[in-house]
């Protein structure tokens, strides 16, 4: 015997997409932190070198991406992710390039975000591929 038939019309999804959508965000913040770490040659070379409060800002930066990749599950965590984008921002002060940076990434973020609202929308009309039931194809 089934159980008495559920009032929900849209069926929850068997797999958790947010689970998927923490890691894209957890990748994204690795990824800017390899970024940033990258671009400390770069401005140690072309940018006239690096001070101990620069190089200090960016290694700093970079690990605090680091540690918030491991945050994602917190509710908290997109707009820590997207305060991360203004710091990064701010280190146009340091060099140009990481103002390049952090432009790019806010556009990544952005994209996210969109990304963030389809997945929201979709899982609420029940389009989720793991929200099909037998009867749908």
């Amino acid at each position: 015997m089934n159980g008495p038939p559920s009032h929900d019309p849209v069926p929850a999804p068997a797999t958790d997409p947010w689970k998927g959508f923490r890691g894209v965000m957890a990748g994204a913040l690795i990824l800017e932190a390899i970024t940033v770490l990258l671009a400390l040659p770069v401005v140690a070379a072309v940018g006239g070198g690096l001070e101990w409060w620069s190089t200090a800002y960016l290694v700093v930066l970079a690990a605090v991406m680091v540690v918030g990749s491991g945050l994602q599950r917190r509710p908290w965590a997109i707009p820590f992710n997207l305060g991360l984008q203004i710091f990064v921002m701010a280190g146009t002060f340091i060099h140009l390039s990481i103002g390049i940076i952090g432009i790019v990434f806010a556009a990544v973020w952005v994209f996210i975000l969109v990304l963030r609202a389809d997945v929201k929308k979709r899982m609420e009309m029940g389009l989720l591929p793991s929200q099909r039931t037998e009867n749908q194809g």
